[in-house]
């Protein structure tokens, strides 16, 4: 079978190639700057917004505003996250809030290098602090043959820490008293042979130097809480 073949007109011309991807390039190098502004725009607002990281409002409800805003603001230092509940030392997570998860895990700087924490929860209860501090201050252990077991659950992680805040004798003062005079740097002071993040201990971090003001924003968000529901001192 032959081929036929189709002569060209003599006034046939190629087809130019099309510069679509080169203004589209352009216009690219262009909105580069423009989206790298705008993202640091975002960044700036969401800053101006919380320019401490997320700062959770507690899950017990009820209470002092005063010992609140303290819970909160440890809290902010010790574990700043939107779940601060469900945090392990070192920033993995654990979900299961039967009872505390005394998970060791290694740690990697600072002076307790090579050593392990069990500091778990949004107050980085070390396990043996739980069991001691829930012995006293759990609403509701339960068990049987005598054996107790705390639940973890966030209201519970609140409602412990609240309780041990607002206990005079285990800190021969009274906290919330310090906290309506003002003496929040006192009282993170006196705070911090426990929870070590404070601003006097051994772990400072990014947000430490700001905890006082940290603590007049969530006290600002307290007692507006109060004036809203009507909440009191409990």
């Amino acid at each position: 079978m032959q081929k036929s073949f189709t002569h060209k007109p003599n006034n046939f011309r190629q087809p130019k190639k099309s510069g679509w991807w080169l203004r589209f390039l352009i216009l690219g190098v262009l909105a580069l700057p423009i989206l790298v502004w705008n993202g640091r725009r975002e960044q700036q607002s969401s800053f101006e917004k919380n320019p401490f990281g997320y700062l959770p409002q507690l899950a017990m409800s009820g209470g002092d505003p005063y010992v609140r805003a303290l819970m909160r603001t440890i809290s902010a230092s010790e574990s700043n996250a939107k779940n601060p509940y469900v945090l392990l030392y070192g920033g993995d997570h654990f979900h299961n809030f039967n009872r505390h998860p005394n998970v060791c895990v290694k740690i990697a700087r600072g002076p307790n290098r090579r050593k392990c924490s069990t500091a778990a929860g949004r107050y980085q209860f070390l396990a043996s602090t739980w069991l001691e501090k829930a012995r006293k201050y759990h609403p509701h252990p339960h068990g049987s043959t005598g054996l107790s077991i705390y639940s973890f659950e966030p209201k519970y992680q609140d409602k412990v820490t609240y309780k041990w805040l607002k206990d005079r004798r285990i800190w021969d003062t009274d906290i919330a008293f310090l906290l309506r005079q003002g003496r929040v740097d006192e009282v993170l002071k006196m705070l911090s042979g426990t929870w070590t993040s404070l601003g006097y201990g051994i772990e400072d971090n990014w947000v430490t130097p700001y905890l006082a003001k940290i603590y007049q924003q969530v006290l600002a968000e307290e007692l507006s809480r109060v004036q809203r529901s009507g909440d009191r001192d409990r």
